[in-house]
């Protein structure tokens, strides 16, 4: 699949390039791509604090201020670049102690630390087709940013895009792979021995619906993956919109590595005025000895709670989850609330799954700039009389300014 793609993107390449019309945006010299650039970013602050209830476990928190610069050239002859620096780094004082391991370390590493160059990279502009070569920021149902924390995922990678009225097709090889999903402390991350390769559409029109193909390389997590989604939303009125949406994940295992998995979701969403509310379902069947694997990123499933995911309990055994939701919003806030009901049938020796998680919390966005939030997550193992590692209290505070 990895050569099929390849193929695709360089023929793509070769016609789209005798083909390319001048940008009108675009700068008449090499010179001038620099001078015309545009430099944005966003400074960004976070607390965070873990409360295990297990017996015994430690309680962490952390308090970590960053940034996100970029620089991206304007266009010459349809190309352009741009390069973009992540660094965060922890206020040891309002950190816990290295020492007594109370140091919460989701973000930053380690050390207290991370800086990259999460982007690089050279982008052309076609008549029919963009492409983009290097490290950038891709958002797909199996590879996504998952902007969540400090630092977002970005992809070593080539892609190639095809943009429409209606029809939007993405494709591209991903390497390499870096952000709070990947580890903090390992920094750029194969997504797979040899890589990712992966092509993708979606069509909106009455009807939006997207199918995407991935074929993971070797490695921990290899398999071939196809997911499809459909969804309809119908404006009653103004104020009032109903959104259903219905979407199917199937894994073959390769190279024995217990990925293998079918995933049906569906998910209802009625807005009303500022009131929204929503209903979501996912159902895992059983794959002997097998588990499923959600992507890198956040994974495309809808009941995808903060932290909680139907991959931790899909393992050799039937597994479900429920989540219900609202949202309302005032002025420039916006209250949530979700609850997420996750169970897993006896596996083959037996043991059984249910774990409960409540998210809550508050959305301020002063305008395009300036936004905040504070979400407080709770975990519940419903099974065990004895607390567990499924059994904990968090809570993450954030400020970020965009410009």
């Amino acid at each position: 699949m990895k050569k099929i793609v390849y193929s695709i993107v360089t023929c793509s390449l070769l016609v789209s390039s005798l083909s390319a019309e001048q940008d009108s945006n675009s700068v008449d010299s090499f010179k001038a791509m620099f001078q015309e650039g545009k430099t944005s970013g966003q400074l960004r602050a976070m607390y965070v604090s873990q409360d295990p209830k297990e017996t015994a476990a430690t309680d962490t928190y952390a308090t970590a201020a960053g940034a996100y610069l970029k620089f991206e050239t304007a266009k010459y002859n349809g190309i352009n670049g741009a390069v973009a620096l992540t660094y965060s780094e922890d206020i040891k004082k309002a950190s816990g102690d290295l020492d007594k391991n109370k140091r919460n370390d989701e973000l930053s590493s380690s050390d207290g630390r991370y800086a990259q160059l999460s982007e690089a990279y050279l982008a052309y502009e076609g008549r029919f087709l963009d492409y983009k070569f290097g490290r950038q920021v891709i958002d797909t149902p199996l590879a996504d940013s998952d902007d969540i924390r400090m630092v977002q995922n970005s992809f070593e990678a080539v892609t190639a895009e095809y943009k429409s009225d209606s029809l939007n097709v993405f494709m591209g090889y991903l390497n390499r792979w870096q952000g709070v999903d990947a580890g903090l402390d390992d920094e750029w991350v194969n997504t797979g021995h040899n890589g990712t390769t992966f092509i993708g559409a979606s069509y909106s029109n009455i009807i939006d619906a997207q199918l995407w193909y991935y074929g993971i390389n070797g490695g921990e997590n290899a398999n071939h993956a196809v997911y499809a989604e459909l969804s309809y939303t119908h404006e009653f009125s103004e104020d009032i919109g109903l959104s259903v949406a219905a979407q199917y994940l199937n894994e073959s295992e390769q190279d024995k590595s217990a990925i293998e998995a079918n995933i049906y979701g569906a998910m209802v969403e009625l807005s009303v005025s500022d009131l929204t509310v929503g209903a979501a379902y996912n159902e895992s069947s059983k794959e002997k000895n097998k588990s499923s694997f959600s992507g890198f990123g956040g994974g495309a499933l809808f009941t995808s709670m903060d932290i909680m995911i139907l991959d931790e309990i899909t393992a050799d055994r039937d597994a479900t989850s429920y989540v219900g939701g609202a949202s309302y919003a005032l002025g420039d806030f916006s209250l949530f609330y979700a609850y997420g009901d996750f169970k897993g049938d006896p596996d083959s020796v037996g043991d059984k799954a249910h774990i409960v998680e409540q998210d809550m919390g508050v959305e301020y966005n002063y305008n395009d700039e300036f936004a905040a939030y504070v979400i407080y997550v709770k975990s519940e193992d419903r099974l065990s009389s004895v607390t567990n590692e499924n059994d904990w209290e968090h809570v993450r505070v954030m400020a970020s300014y965009s410009f």
